[in-house]
């Protein structure tokens, strides 16, 4: 797997620009709702406006918790489901387990009925009692799936019997209500985790975050019951994309409806084409939108954010969805992606008349994870420096000794409480710097300009190291303005960003303004920085 991916001198300008400019320390998880005990879920259909960077606020309908009384998982810091959210809680259940969701139609009476598909379980639906009500309404049967009528409310039950990661979606006039946000996740846990995602590497990886002061925000240890699914951090990616004009005229009408609609079918006459989306969106919000903090007050109907961390060596488990209804041609900057499954199922090789054993990954390497509407897959990402041909630890690091004892796959593994554990030992001693501001040995092949010059953002040291003491090699013999001024300290972000976003170029714009959209930073921080995902 390649190491590193090279992008324009432009696009590099464009990136330390943004990077001065912005804050860091916020990372993703996978938040949701908790269904591993009893998967029960009360959901709300609802009206709201989201925030978007340009400061638009676009009218929206989203799925959210029709009762207060719900559990988180993670516990991340100020976890709440709003009655309406974009995208929709994210639902998380075990393997095997018997899961129903309740919806009530809190869409205004305009909208007509909606409704909930599942795709690739079994899907039961009857009418159920609504807050406030004494009995349940008339089943309202739709085209593809039992409706709720405004007002009222509909329990649809099934099993999980699929692992990984799912969407679920309106069944009601597809082009207008997934177009206006009523879309999410479900995410199935294995029920049984392989053993070995609790030993050797894996168990090694949990002891190094351990060692530096990192909790285990994992929803499990493997993606699937098969052994080579385990990972050490998650994210989750639902990606999608408005057109404001079908969002302005869908606002119009339901104001001038004022509550009047009698029509189960609803009063609405939108034009969903021609159709010219103006957002795109991860998890609901744009480009920087999305790399502020879960759950942030100033976004109350978007709880979610995209915001990926990790550290050299760990495997990184990519949960990813197509909403809405263009394909979105997704770039990783840093490494390929191995495909694990498609809509929760495993790509594996085929096995030979007898053989018994555990069949081996089969999924390709994605240079971009192009998502197909509705359709989901789970991948993992790797990032080492294996392949730079220069060493990314420098060995200058408080409590390292210059050396690098190899395993059988060349990476220092010996000792997970080390800075520089999962080192590529073929590239141990190899120095960047010809004429360094720090303590590294001269004699690589670059100069690197002054650090007081070069911008640097509040995320990236300056140095193109990950050794403990990077930050103090960056700055040199002239302190940086306001004297004596140390960015990031030692235990501060101090790594390396890379761009994550859409290869449709147009998408990482917001209203046709880059930096925005489907657009993201992907952070390799050293091992002394502890990545805080409870916030």
């Amino acid at each position: 797997m390649r190491a590193s991916k090279t992008s324009s001198r432009a696009r590099r300008s464009l990136l330390a620009a943004f990077l001065a400019l912005s804050g860091g320390g916020v990372q993703a998880a996978v938040p949701g709702l908790d269904g591993t005990g009893t998967p029960a879920f009360s959901l709300s259909a609802a009206a709201a406006p989201i925030s978007q960077p340009d400061g638009a606020m676009v009218y929206s309908w989203g799925y959210g918790c029709q009762s207060a009384s719900v559990a988180f998982l993670p516990a991340i810091t100020g976890a709440q489901c709003p009655q309406m959210q974009l995208p929709g809680p994210t639902l998380i259940v075990r393997q095997g387990a018997t899961v129903s969701v309740t919806l009530t139609n809190n869409l205004p009476k305009a909208a007509g009925n909606t409704s909930i598909l599942f795709p690739g379980f079994n899907v039961s639906a009857t009418p159920a009692v609504a807050s406030g009500q004494a009995a349940a309404c008339p089943a309202q049967q739709g085209l593809l799936t039992t409706e709720a009528a405004n007002g009222c409310a509909v329990t649809y039950t099934f099993v999980a019997t699929t692992e990984g990661t799912h969407s679920y979606y309106s069944g009601t006039q597809g082009d207008l209500q997934v177009e206006m946000g009523l879309y999410g996740a479900i995410v199935v846990l294995p029920a049984a985790v392989p053993a070995a995602c609790d030993a050797g590497l894996a168990a090694a990886n949990l002891l190094a975050e351990k060692t530096w002061g990192e909790a285990d925000f994992r929803l499990a240890h493997s993606a699937y019951s098969h052994s080579a699914t385990c990972y050490d951090r998650e994210y989750l990616f639902q990606f999608a994309e408005m057109d404001q004009r079908i969002h302005r005229q869908v606002e119009e009408q339901v104001l001038a409806d004022n509550g009047a609609c009698t029509k189960t079918g609803g009063c609405l006459a939108v034009d969903t084409e021609p159709y010219h989306p103006t957002y795109f969106v991860i998890n609901g919000r744009s480009m920087p939108d999305d790399m502020d903090a879960n759950y942030a007050a100033h976004f109350p109907s978007q709880p979610y954010n995209g915001n990926p961390h990790m550290h050299p060596g760990e495997l990184v488990l990519l949960r990813i969805v197509g909403q809405g209804r263009w394909q979105h041609p997704f770039h990783e900057h840093g490494n390929h992606v191995r495909v694990l499954a498609r809509d929760g199922n495993m790509l594996l090789a085929q096995r030979a008349a007898g053989d018994t054993s555990e069949a081996r990954l089969s999924g390709p390497l994605l240079f971009t994870t192009t998502t197909t509407p509705g359709q989901t897959l789970d991948g993992i990402f790797q990032w080492t420096g294996k392949g730079l041909n220069w060493d990314v630890y420098a060995h200058g690091e408080v409590g390292d000794t210059s050396t690098c004892a190899p395993d059988a796959n060349g990476y220092y593994t010996s000792d997970p409480t080390r800075p520089n554990y999962f080192e590529w030992c073929g590239d141990h001693g190899k120095p960047l710097e010809k004429a360094p501001f720090g303590n590294v040995g001269s004699g690589g092949p670059m100069t690197l300009p002054d650090p007081n010059v070069l911008v640097n953002g509040a995320w990236y040291s300056g140095s193109p190291y990950l050794g403990a003491d990077a930050t103090g090699r960056a700055v040199g013999g002239t302190p940086i303005p306001p004297f004596g001024t140390i960015a990031n300290s030692p235990t501060a972000e101090a790594g390396f960003a890379y761009m994550w976003h859409s290869h449709n170029e147009r998408e990482i714009t917001t209203a046709n303004i880059f930096p925005g959209g489907m657009f993201m930073m992907m952070l390799v921080d050293p091992r002394t920085f502890a990545i805080d995902e409870s916030k």
